[in-house]
C-alpha cells in the first residue's frame, strides 16, 4: 500500500469566544451588587477609567456619549494619518473639554494643605487605639473552650472535653462516637458520659446533645420553677408531642389536659438548636436590579443605578493620546523609542478595555430592560392582581419575544430581582411550568397553584386541617387538575407540615 500526501479544503463554522464577548457574558450574569463591586475594581485597575459625578456633570450628560466619542481603534488610524499631514490647532484640541485642571490639581495635592485638621494636630492620648476600632465575634468553640477551662479537670479529661467540642455541628449537636473517643484518651465510658453531661449544662444549655430529646431534656432540668411534667413529656411522649396529640399525652401521664397544654407552651419556648446563635450569618439584603412602577394606568420600568459608578474615558488620557499623535506628526518619520512604544501600547490597551467595559455595561442594561418589558407584557395580570394570577411561562417564550437565545435569557434572569407593586421577586420566579385546567381552559402556573395551596392552609380550621386529598378536591372546584402527590410535593416545597402534624386539639 503506497503512502502519499494530499491536500483538501473544508468549510466549517466555529464559535470564537473573544475576551470582549467573555466579558459581556460575565457582566450579564452579575446582579446589582456584584456589578457595583466589579466596576469599583475596574476603576482601581484601569487608570483610563474615571467616575463621573453629578458635580462634574451638571447637565447629566450620558456616560455612553462620553465614551463613544473616543474610539482607540479610530485614534490609532488617525495617528498613522497624522504622520502624512501637519498638525493643526483643530487637531490638537478637537473640541473636547477637560473638566479638571490637572496642573492646579497636582499643585494642590502636593501642597499638603487641607481644611480638615491633620492627624498631627490631635494629641495621641485622645486618639482611640487601633484595637478599639475593631470588633470580633466569639465562635461557639471559643465560648465552650472558655467554660471548659473553668473546670477543675485533669489533662486527660480536658483533652476529651476539647474533642467533644470539636465534634459539634453548627446546630450544637454532638456527632462523634463517645466510646471511640473515650478509648482514644484512655477514659472509662462512664466518665466520658459524665463529662458530656457536664458540657450539656454549659451555656447555651443543651449544647453537645446527641438528639433533640436529650437537648430539650437538658434545658428542662434547669427550668425555674422546675416542672416534672415537662420532663415527663419530653422523656416519654415526644412522638405524640410532635403530632400535637395532647389528649393522648394526658391519658398516658394521667394528668389533666389543661396542664399538658401549659407544659407544651413551656416546651415550645426551649431552644432546639442551641448552637445557632453563634453560627447565624449576617442578614443578606436584596438590592433589586429593576423597579416596575405604576404611573397612572401604565407600568414604567426603571433600572436601579444606585451605587453603580458612572464611567467615562478620562479626558486627561485622551489629551495624552492626542498630544502624542501631534508629536509624532511633527517628528515626521523619526522612529519612536522602545519606551515610547511600550507606553503607547499600554495606553491603547487600557483605552480598549475601558471602551469595552462601558459598552458591555450599556448592553447589559439594555438586555435586562428588554427582557423585563417582555415579562411585563406577558404577566400583566400578576402585576395587577398578585401571585395567584401568574401565567405559565418558559424561557423559550421570552427568548422568542426579544429575539435572543434561551441561554441569554437564563443568564439575564439568574440572581436578579425585580421590585413590583405586589412585592420583590427574583426574575426566575416568573418562569414556571403549567397545570392543566379541568374544563379545558387556559393552564395555570405552578407558582399560582402553590400560592393557592398556601392560602388554603393559612385559612383552615386547625382542629380539622385539610388533607392533601381534600386540597385536590378544593382545587378541582377552581378547575385546577392536580394529583395528590403533586400537592404533597408543593406543600413540602412551601415547608408546610402534613395535616396530621398541623392538627391542634384546642
Amino acid at each position: 500500500m503506497a503512502i502519499k500526501l494530499s491536500q483538501s479544503m473544508k468549510l466549517g463554522q466555529n464559535l470564537v469566544m473573544t475576551p470582549q464577548l467573555q466579558q459581556a457574558i460575565k457582566l450579564l450574569q452579575l446582579n446589582h451588587l456584584e456589578l457595583a463591586d466589579l466596576i469599583t475594581q475596574e476603576l482601581t485597575d484601569n487608570p483610563i477609567l474615571e467616575e463621573i459625578s453629578e458635580e462634574a456633570n451638571p447637565d447629566n450628560v450620558d456616560t455612553a456619549a462620553e465614551g463613544e466619542s473616543f474610539d482607540p481603534e479610530v485614534q490609532q488610524q488617525n495617528d498613522e494619518q497624522a504622520q502624512l499631514q501637519p498638525a493643526t490647532e483643530d487637531n490638537k484640541n478637537l473640541g473636547d473639554k477637560d473638566d479638571v485642571n490637572w496642573e492646579a490639581y497636582l499643585e494642590d495635592f502636593n501642597d499638603g494643605s487641607s481644611t480638615a485638621p491633620s492627624m498631627k494636630e490631635i494629641p495621641d492620648g485622645d486618639m482611640p487605639s487601633y484595637e478599639n476600632l475593631l470588633t470580633k465575634t466569639t465562635s461557639l468553640e471559643e465560648h465552650l473552650q472558655w467554660q471548659l477551662n473553668m473546670l477543675n479537670f485533669t489533662e486527660q479529661e480536658l483533652k476529651f472535653g476539647q474533642m467533644i467540642i470539636g465534634a459539634l455541628n453548627d446546630d450544637g449537636y454532638f456527632e462523634g462516637n463517645l466510646s471511640t473517643m473515650a478509648a482514644e484518651v484512655g477514659l472509662e465510658y462512664e466518665d466520658a458520659e459524665e463529662i458530656l453531661k457536664m458540657i450539656q449544662n454549659f451555656d447555651p444549655v443543651g449544647i453537645g446533645a446527641r438528639d433533640l430529646q436529650e437537648c430539650l431534656l437538658a434545658q428542662a432540668k434547669l427550668l425555674v420553677p422546675h416542672s416534672v411534667l415537662v420532663e415527663s413529656i419530653i422523656q416519654s411522649c415526644m412522638h405524640e408531642l410532635e403530632k400535637h396529640n395532647f389528649p393522648a399525652i394526658a391519658k398516658m401521664l394521667d394528668v389533666p389536659l389543661d396542664q399538658v397544654i401549659e407544659a407544651k407552651k413551656i416546651i415550645h419556648e426551649l431552644e432546639p438548636k442551641p448552637g445557632k446563635i453563634f453560627t447565624e450569618s449576617d442578614t443578606q439584603y436584596i438590592a433589586p436590579d429593576i423597579y416596575v412602577i405604576k404611573v397612572a394606568n401604565e407600568y414604567v420600568i426603571q433600572m436601579n443605578d444606585d451605587g453603580i459608578p458612572r464611567l467615562r474615558v478620562s479626558n486627561y488620557y485622551k489629551n495624552i493620546v492626542k498630544k502624542e499623535a501631534a508629536a509624532n506628526a511633527a517628528a515626521g518619520n523619526a522612529a519612536p523609542t522602545s519606551a515610547q512604544t511600550q507606553a503607547k501600547e499600554y495606553v491603547h490597551e487600557k483605552l480598549r478595555a475601558a471602551m469595552w467595559l462601558i459598552k458591555s455595561i450599556q448592553n447589559r442594561q439594555k438586555t435586562i430592560h428588554k427582557v423585563t418589558e417582555a415579562i411585563l407584557a406577558r404577566q400583566r395580570d400578576f402585576f395587577e392582581k398578585g401571585a395567584q394570577h401568574l401565567k405559565p411561562m418558559v424561557l423559550k417564550d421570552i427568548a422568542a419575544d426579544v429575539g435572543m437565545h434561551e441561554s441569554t435569557i437564563s443568564r439575564v434572569t439568574t440572581n436578579k430581582y425585580m421590585h413590583t407593586p405586589v412585592g420583590t421577586f427574583e426574575l426566575k420566579y416568573f418562569f414556571n411550568s403549567s397545570i392543566n385546567s379541568s374544563d379545558g381552559g387556559d393552564s395555570v402556573a405552578s407558582s399560582a397553584v402553590k400560592e393557592k395551596i398556601k392560602q388554603l392552609i393559612a385559612k383552615e380550621d386547625l382542629k380539622k386541617p385539610f388533607s392533601d386529598q381534600q386540597i385536590v378536591e378544593i382545587l378541582e372546584k377552581d378547575n385546577i387538575e392536580i394529583a395528590r402527590r403533586t400537592v404533597a410535593k408543593y406543600r413540602e416545597m412551601l415547608n408546610i407540615l402534613p395535616s396530621s402534624k398541623r392538627k391542634r386539639a384546642f
